[in-house]
């Protein structure tokens, strides 16, 4: 997150692709709607492997990265801005006016923003005073604990058993990574035992139903699609479908919206009224899936989606492309919507769900472990 300390996952799907083609709306379920496409994935099958020769007795098995490494590695770039960043300030003895001075501009170029990173800067210099700080670590884990505290409200898991089935409506604008978290998120909750169908609902996008339907069969759901037509249209038969079947979680994509695109951004909301139709209580959780690199956009981003949908929670990917991971300070105090999950890297296992002590401790690595 900040640009203070120092850079960094399977095969990262392609960026979505504006378009601006006008949405015929569609009464949701008829009979004279065109067929719905399901594409059923069959449980994996894996031939007998022929016997191979034994490891050289040198050889060591891989071993695969806990999250915490994957967290540190993939906030790098945000510990390293800055040529340093805070390690370079922390580096010193002594306590001043110009080094929070400093410390002030870092936070600002890693897109805290004005407010978090003032908030922050008062903080220290309080504590500084009432506490008689001395040495420039004792000011780092000052800093350190008002971080975890201005995050904490954003650390809220999100809890998919108070309905079954239980609808997620995802938006975002195109290349957001929307469309590849869904497919993140199908993988997460079948780590949790939870049953998962995906709803292909970005109809408009050139290959978005075959991309959804690719990360179906890379997890084994079934993906409820149409070639061509209403989304809201799939959103409704996908959420009969997930009731029939007794499916536990729902994940419907949605079509790429700018948000300074004012009838699309209608159209969007046509969609949510449709799966609320559908099921009265749905969608039960509005995810807008934000691009870290965008920084201080993010936070108009939410702004705009929250007065179209109603979003009730963030996703925010591409931490580890960037040094604007102090987004999240920002988005804590002018925006401050439940962080659902966090990812740092396109392997399938790189979206987590956020907290808030984990996050920090990331940031704030010593540089002698800052190696990946």
């Amino acid at each position: 997150m900040f640009g203070f300390f120092k850079k960094s996952g399977k095969t990262s799907t392609p960026a979505d692709q504006q378009t601006d083609a006008p949405i015929e709306p569609v009464a949701p379920p008829p009979a004279e709607q065109a067929p719905i496409a399901e594409t059923a994935v069959p449980p994996a099958t894996l031939d007998a492997a022929p016997a191979a020769a034994p490891p050289a007795p040198a050889s060591q098995p891989a071993v695969k990265r806990s999250w915490a490494d994957r967290l540190k590695a993939g906030l790098a770039r945000t510990r390293n801005q800055l040529g340093g960043g805070l390690s370079s300030l922390f580096g010193r003895r002594k306590i001043d006016e110009d080094l929070l001075e400093e410390l002030e501009s870092t936070l600002l170029m890693a897109d805290c923003g004005i407010d978090a990173t003032q908030h922050l800067i008062d903080q220290l210099r309080t504590r500084w005073k009432k506490d008689r700080l001395e040495t420039a670590d004792q000011l780092q884990q000052t800093l350190a604990d008002g971080l975890v505290k201005m995050l904490a409200p954003l650390e809220q898991p999100l809890d998919v058993t108070t309905h079954k089935p239980f609808v997620i409506m995802l938006a975002g604008v195109n290349g957001s990574g929307k469309t590849t978290s869904i497919g993140k998120l199908a993988k997460w909750y079948q780590a949790q035992g939870k049953s998962v169908l995906l709803a292909a609902g970005d109809t408009f996008r050139a290959a978005a139903r075959e991309q959804l339907q690719t990360w179906g069969e890379r997890n084994g759901v079934a993906v409820i699609a149409q070639e061509s037509g209403d989304p809201a249209a799939v959103m409704f038969d996908a959420v009969n479908a997930a009731r029939a079947r007794g499916i536990d979680v729902v994940l419907a994509d949605t079509a790429g919206r700018l948000p300074t695109q004012l009838h699309l951004m209608e159209e969007i909301a046509k969609v949510r009224r449709v799966i609320n139709k559908a099921d009265p209580s749905a969608p039960h959780e509005v995810l807008l899936v934000l691009d870290s690199n965008i920084g201080q956009n993010a936070l108009m981003q939410v702004k705009a989606f929250d007065k179209a949908i109603g979003v009730t929670g963030l996703v925010l990917t591409k931490l580890d492309g960037t040094a604007k991971g102090g987004v999240v300070a920002a988005i804590s105090r002018q925006c401050p919507k439940p962080l659902r999950f966090i990812g740092v890297g396109e392997g399938i296992d790189d979206l987590q769900p956020f907290k808030a002590r984990e996050f920090v401790d990331a940031l704030f690595l010593p540089a002698t472990q800052n190696q990946r």
